[in-house]
């Protein structure tokens, strides 16, 4: 593995490039600048590895490297360590997906600088968020690193290249409109009475599930895990969550996540009538499982039933992939709860009573992420649930029977 060492000597400070060589007897050669910015080009620049002759091209392509990093973090541990377990490789496994999308035109040996600074701009442009994005980079430096170590490629050349890390704070918030809620909602309905069948089966329980998030602010890890004994007559019991990674169903992720919510009595009955007449029996006492009795993936609530709402809603923007323009959900199911959270302050919530309901641990959180949306914290919960608020009517069948 190329690195730079830095050397103080009669001639001041110089740094010194080491290159793996099986031609030498102490197995490298080397090359001295004047500066660290003259030692980083000579890598970057390919010079070093033009020097080093020595490499097993057996991995020559991104994917490959890749596919070998995932077989090295699941058996072996990386430079090292532990192998991770099997909740952590299926979080590689999915920044893996977004490394092997990019368009890598060149072999993994021939990888500059440059080439890895395209890929960090792809990565800004296409993917979910600056945080996966910067998560994803960060993991691509690993998998180098572990191809440097084992001989594959002469140095590391995305180091250097990275995404600044933010407080989540720092980005604003997206939150829906009202009206926007209405068309979503609206479109859940919709859908619900489709006259393609599997379409209706499918969102006869989406339906119940996206009111719920509308009008509770609920986490979806923790919606998605709502039990029968949680419902009451004038809201729900927020008391478990789905773990990362969907491997089980635990207590919420705080104490403070252990709340009581009201919710309208609109919502109540649509997912009332989903838990008594349709919920699949199962041994977790879930209202809204698969229908194998298993709790739902909340990846794949976005995926499949989230994402499609929005797009009937007409609740998309452009986004370009490569040389194609497409269009994207403009929402994610969390941004219900900043919709929440917003109507809350619309109300004039005392702020501590809207840290409760949000469940926050600390008021902190609540004045960092929502605090420009304080204007005026006096009054009180007049009516129960958020939907009144929003002058929602009803485009479907049947609230209690919506089929």
């Amino acid at each position: 593995m190329v690195d730079i060492r830095r050397r103080s000597g009669k001639k001041g400070t110089t740094y010194q490039v080491r290159i793996p060589s099986k031609s030498t007897s102490s197995g490298y050669t080397y090359e001295t600048f004047r500066t660290l910015k003259e030692a980083r080009e000579f890598i970057e620049g390919g010079k070093a590895r033009a020097r080093h002759r020595d490499l097993d091209t057996s991995i020559h392509t991104v994917p490959q490297a890749v596919t070998r990093w995932l077989e090295i973090c699941e058996k072996e541990g990386t430079d090292g360590n532990e192998p991770v377990t099997k909740y952590t490789l299926q979080s590689y496994e999915y920044f893996s997906e977004l490394m092997n999308a990019y368009d890598w035109r060149k072999p993994l040996q021939d990888l500059a600088s440059p080439d890895i600074v395209e890929f960090r701009s792809w990565l800004l442009n296409n993917s979910p968020s600056r945080y996966v994005a910067r998560k994803t980079l960060a993991y691509f430096h690993t998998v180098l690193n572990e191809m440097a170590l084992r001989g594959h490629i002469a140095s590391n050349v995305a180091a250097g290249v990275s995404i600044r890390s933010e407080s989540r704070y720092d980005t604003p918030i997206s939150i829906p409109t009202p009206s926007e809620i209405r068309d979503l909602l609206s479109a859940a309905d919709e859908l619900a009475n489709s006259k393609n069948k599997l379409l209706a089966r499918t969102w006869q329980r989406y339906r119940p599930m996206l009111y719920l998030a509308v009008d509770s602010g609920m986490r979806p890890q923790e919606y998605l895990a709502l039990s029968h004994s949680a419902i009451h007559h004038n809201g729900v019991k927020v008391d478990r969550a789905i773990e990362g990674g969907s491997q089980k169903i635990s207590v919420t992720k705080t104490p403070a996540g252990r709340r009581f919510i009201e919710v309208s009595p609109y919502t109540l009955d649509i997912v009332r009538h989903y838990a008594e007449n349709h919920s699949v029996p199962n041994d977790h006492d879930l209202v809204f499982p698969t229908a194998n009795g298993k709790w739902q993936c909340p990846r794949n609530w976005r995926r499949r039933g989230f994402n499609e709402v929005c797009i009937q809603a007409g609740l998309v923007e452009k986004v370009k992939v490569g040389s194609k323009t497409v269009d994207r959900p403009k929402y994610r199911p969390y941004d219900l709860r900043h919709f929440y959270a917003s109507m809350l302050f619309a109300k004039k919530i005392n702020i501590k009573k809207i840290q409760v309901l949000m469940g926050h641990t600390n008021i902190t959180t609540t004045l960092n992420v929502y605090g420009h949306l304080i204007d005026g914290l006096h009054g009180g919960l007049e009516d129960s649930g958020i939907l009144g608020q929003i002058g929602l009517n009803s485009c479907g069948k049947s609230v209690a029977n919506p089929l």
